[in-house]
């Protein structure tokens, strides 16, 4: 009887998790989208029902005892498997007895079932070290900035933050797209022209194109740290959900950080935009680099055509012409021409 006395409260929170109208509930549509899986993964039913089940337990029930998923057989996870063969009845009562929901049972299945996934330790996998070089940039970024660093220290970090994120960049590039087929001019033309347009491409050249160069602006950190923060901030919510240190003081900042990625993106498009002005400035001085200028200036062209970054830069030279054009118009149309002329080459 004690047996059936645990079940029936797990029974119907899993019917009350099931019947739960999670379409008409916001957060469950932010928690999906910062769910990282697999496209073939996540087309799957069963899939998006072990996520649904997360969700209400976290939000909802934190009572509901969810089953590890087992990615490791066929479509459909072990709760909804055809009963195995008699050599193996032995080994159902058990199994039956862990999908209850009963604790005790739980705790002697094994070390695969111990923990809940959000308990688990922390695994060096890709997410762990893009978190990691993004965290030690972020630090080392806002070091730069600060005004009270001395000066020698800060221009290190200075380099260390474009090198850093050109590295993270680079390693991002390297899990999703690999290495080239074959190393001859067509496979390479290959492999660059899928990653040339990509938004790590992008932020790659970028930083590579001011960790050599004698020019120090730290205003060109900033798309950085909106980098950098973004990234811990995504790794933070998914990882750390349940853990005190980060309800206490981390979650208003890492929910704000999520909710604003657009005006951070903005932001970056615009400070990128504003060190191209700079760069041209700086060619009166005589720290001027005629050759970062005009590489910095190709790369702006290519982020206004790249699907990643066309929106807002796009959005940012339209809001420049629209203040600048009459004031040309009006106190200076000798400009129109030379204007022009950088006009057909820009979008050439």
């Amino acid at each position: 009887m004690s047996g059936g006395e645990g079940e029936d409260p797990q029974k119907l929170k899993r019917i009350a998790a099931a019947a739960y109208d999670y379409d008409n509930d916001s957060r469950w549509a932010d928690y999906w989208s910062n769910v990282l899986i697999p496209p073939h993964m996540a087309s799957r039913n069963d899939v998006v029902n072990h996520f649904k089940r997360k969700f209400y337990q976290r939000y909802i029930d934190p009572d509901l005892i969810v089953e590890p998923m087992n990615t490791n057989g066929t479509s459909q996870p072990a709760r909804t498997s055809a009963p195995p063969p008699s050599s193996s009845s032995s080994s159902t009562p058990s199994s039956n007895t862990r999908q209850q929901g009963s604790g005790t049972t739980s705790r002697t299945s094994g070390s695969s079932t111990t923990l809940p996934p959000s308990s688990t330790p922390l695994r060096w996998d890709k997410q762990t070290i893009q978190f990691s070089v993004n965290a030690w940039v972020f630090v080392v970024a806002v070091l730069a900035i600060f005004p009270l660093v001395p000066m020698n220290l800060s221009n290190r970090a200075y380099r260390l933050s474009f090198l850093g994120t050109a590295c993270s960049s680079a390693y991002s590039l390297y899990s999703l797209y690999g290495k080239p087929r074959a190393w001859n001019l067509q496979a390479l033309q290959v492999w660059f022209q899928s990653v040339i347009v990509t938004k790590d491409f992008l932020y790659c050249i970028y930083c590579l194109t001011f960790v050599s160069s004698n020019l120090c602006l730290k205003f060109a950190l900033i798309p950085i740290l909106c980098r950098a923060l973004e990234h811990v901030a995504k790794f933070l919510r998914r990882n750390f959900s349940r853990s005190t240190l980060y309800r206490k003081y981390l979650e208003d900042a890492c929910v704000w950080v999520e909710s604003n990625t657009t005006t951070l993106s903005i932001l970056s498009s615009q400070v990128e935009i504003g060190v191209g002005f700079l760069l041209i400035i700086s060619l009166i001085s005589w720290q001027r680099n005629i050759i970062q200028t005009f590489m910095y200036w190709q790369l702006l062209k290519l982020m206004y055509n790249a699907p990643a970054t066309a929106g807002y830069h796009q959005s940012g030279w339209a809001k420049i012409g629209r203040t600048a054009n009459p004031l040309i118009q009006r106190y200076a149309p000798f400009l129109n021409t030379p204007i022009s002329a950088v006009q057909r080459w820009w979008f050439r």
